[in-house]
C-alpha cells in the first residue's frame, strides 16, 4: 500500500495508424492534483511514486471543480473554485500553492440590459492551457455551457467564442433542468499540440464540436453517436459526452466516453466507431472518465458504471474496476488488483482519472467517496494514496522540473 505523509506544424489530414512513440523521459517527481467538494490537495510522489506527502487542504470547504498545473512554465497553478461568500471564480498560485491570488475578472456571461433575463455562471468546471506557443493563454468550460479565454496566465477571462450565444447552441445547450444532476456544463476543451487554431470542446448536453478558428466558432461532430433509447440523434441537444481525449502521439485519433458508449474516432473521418460493444456485458460500456496512453494510441483506460435503466451511478455490482483497450478497442481487460472486492460502492466523475508519462506509466483515480487510488505499473496492481477525503470531482498530474 502506498504511504501518505501528511510555428506549429500544419495539421495532416491522413487517417491514423497505430503507433506507439519513443519511450518517456527519464522520470521526474509527480504530483497528484486533487479538486473536492470541501477543497483541494497536492500528493507529492517520491521518485519511485510508492511514497507520498500530503500538500493540504487548500479552499477548505469550498468547491474546487478542477486545478490544474500550467507544462508550459511548470509553476502556474490554477483552480476553479465556488465560494460561499465569493460566487465562482477562478484563483491563481505562481509557487506551487504557497500563496494564492483571486482572478481580477473570473469567467462570467454578459450583463444584459434590465429587465431581461441573462445567463449566470454557476461554475467554472474546466480549466485548458493554451498551446505551447501561447504561453498566456488558458480556456475554461463553465455551467451552464459558455467557452472563455484568458490571455494573461487566468488573470482576466472574457467570453471567447460566438457559441455562447449563438441561437443554435443555446438549443443545443439546453436549460438547467435538461442538464447533468449538478448542472450543464461544457468540457473536454482539447487544443491540438499541431496548431493552436484547432480545439475540441464537449458539452453536457450538446455533443462534441470542432473549431478551426481558435473557439470563435464550432461546428458540430456527432456522425456515429447513439443516443438514448427514444430520442433522435439528429437532435444534437440529446447527445451527452462525458469525456473526450486527444491522442499525444497521434493527434489524428480521439477517444471518448459517452452517455451511450464508448467511442473512438481517426481524423479527418468526421464519424465515431462504437468500440465499447466489445466490453463485457454485464459490465457494460457506461462511465465517465478516459485515459488515453502518453506514447501508444491504440492503450486507453477507462473506469465503467452502473448503466442500469435507473443510473444508480455506482460501480457495478459494487465491484468497482478498470478496464483497458491495448489494441483500439477490438478488446477490453479488466484491471481490479488491489482494488475492493465488493461492496464498493462508488464510482469515479469523469474529470477524476488521470495518469502521468512515467514509464510505466502511472494511472490515478479519485471516488466519490474520497479516496485516492494509483498504479506504478499501468493498471496491473493499484494501491490507496489517501482515503476519506470528500468527494472527489477531478484529479490531474503534473510532472516537477
Amino acid at each position: 500500500m502506498a504511504r501518505t505523509k501528511k510555428k506549429p506544424a500544419a495539421r495532416k489530414s491522413r487517417p491514423a495508424r497505430a503507433k506507439r512513440a519513443r519511450k518517456a523521459a527519464p522520470a521526474r517527481r509527480v504530483v497528484v492534483l486533487v479538486a473536492t467538494r470541501k477543497g483541494a490537495w497536492l500528493f507529492e510522489g517520491n521518485p519511485a511514486r510508492k511514497t507520498w506527502r500530503a500538500n493540504g487542504p487548500h479552499f477548505l470547504g469550498h468547491i474546487v471543480n478542477h486545478l490544474v498545473l500550467d507544462p508550459r512554465d511548470g509553476r502556474t497553478l490554477l483552480a476553479a473554485a465556488k465560494t460561499g461568500h465569493l460566487g465562482p471564480t477562478v484563483f491563481r498560485s505562481t509557487d506551487m500553492g504557497r500563496t494564492w491570488k483571486e482572478a481580477a475578472r473570473p469567467p462570467a456571461f454578459p450583463k444584459v440590459p434590465e429587465g431581461e433575463k441573462g445567463r449566470v455562471v454557476d461554475h467554472t468546471f474546466w480549466l485548458t492551457p493554451g498551446h505551447a506557443s501561447e504561453p498566456n493563454r488558458w480556456y475554461a468550460g463553465t455551467s451552464p455551457q459558455g467557452f472563455f479565454r484568458s490571455d494573461d496566465g487566468g488573470v482576466t477571462w472574457e467570453p471567447a467564442s460566438g457559441v455562447n450565444d449563438d441561437p443554435r447552441y443555446r438549443i443545443w445547450m439546453g436549460t438547467v433542468q435538461d442538464g447533468t444532476p449538478d448542472g450543464p456544463k461544457m468540457h473536454s476543451i482539447i487544443v491540438d499540440p499541431r496548431n493552436p487554431a484547432h480545439i475540441y470542446m464537449g458539452m453536457s448536453g450538446g455533443g462534441v464540436h470542432e473549431s478551426h478558428d481558435a473557439g470563435r466558432t464550432f461546428a458540430p461532430l456527432v456522425k456515429g453517436l447513439e443516443v438514448v433509447e427514444g430520442f433522435d440523434a439528429a437532435n444534437i441537444a440529446v447527445h451527452d459526452p462525458h469525456c473526450v481525449r486527444l491522442c499525444p502521439s497521434n493527434p489524428d485519433r480521439l477517444y471518448q466516453q459517452n452517455h451511450c458508449g464508448i467511442y473512438r474516432i481517426d481524423r479527418p473521418s468526421d464519424e465515431w466507431v462504437r468500440i465499447g460493444k466489445r466490453m463485457p456485458k454485464r459490465i457494460g460500456d457506461i462511465g465517465f472518465p478516459m485515459v488515453v496512453h502518453p506514447r501508444d494510441d491504440q492503450t486507453v483506460w477507462v473506469f465503467p458504471m452502473d448503466g442500469q435503466t435507473v443510473w444508480p451511478r455506482t460501480s457495478p455490482e459494487g465491484k468497482p474496476c478498470a478496464y483497458v483497450t491495448r489494441d483500439g478497442g477490438k478488446s477490453w481487460q479488466r484491471l481490479d488488483s488491489g482494488l475492493p472486492a465488493d461492496q464498493a460502492w462508488w464510482t469515479v466523475k469523469r474529470q477524476a482519472m488521470t495518469r502521468d508519462a512515467q514509464d510505466p506509466v502511472g494511472l490515478y483515480f479519485g471516488t466519490t467517496s474520497g479516496d485516492l487510488w494509483m498504479s506504478r505499473d499501468e493498471g496491473k496492481r493499484w494501491a490507496n494514496v489517501a482515503r476519506n477525503l470528500p468527494e472527489i470531482y477531478a484529479v490531474e498530474t503534473a510532472e516537477l522540473r
